[in-house]
């Protein structure tokens, strides 16, 4: 079992889904908080749905304040490095260098690829969790 804890993590880093900032999370988890890991990520994916929610909002509104979209991703874009969501942090990087030059176009294709590295991040992380217990 434990191996296959170590493979399924293995396999975040090495597909880049994870960096090093989820070793440093991973490090401060200890016998008085043995789920410290598991909640901080319940906490980023719960935060972040809504991010991605008032995003999607934005979006639909049809009229693009390109400011208001960079404030909700720079805050994405935090918390994503925070639990090492790399996938993730690079999307949202994308997504706020499009805002900055006014590339609509560039922030939808941006934003439904963040959308589904999220998804598939949030699943792997599942696994790994469970797997871990």
């Amino acid at each position: 079992m434990q191996r296959q804890v170590a493979l399924i993590k293995q396999s975040l880093f090495d597909q880049g889904y994870l960096d090093e900032q989820f070793i440093e999370l991973e490090e401060l988890q200890d016998d008085a908080n043995p789920n410290f890991v598991e909640e901080v990520a319940t906490l980023y994916f719960k935060d972040s749905a809504r991010l991605i929610s008032n995003i999607e909002q934005a979006l639909e509104r049809g009229s693009f304040d390109f400011n208001r979209l960079d404030n909700y991703m720079h805050q994405f874009k935090g918390s994503s490095t925070s639990i090492g969501a790399s996938k993730v942090k690079t999307e949202c990087t994308m997504f706020r260098e499009y805002c900055r030059v006014g590339n609509v176009e560039g922030c939808l294709r941006t934003f439904k690829q963040l959308k589904k590295e999220h998804a598939t991040l949030r699943k792997k992380l599942e696994q790994y969790f469970q797997a871990s217990k």
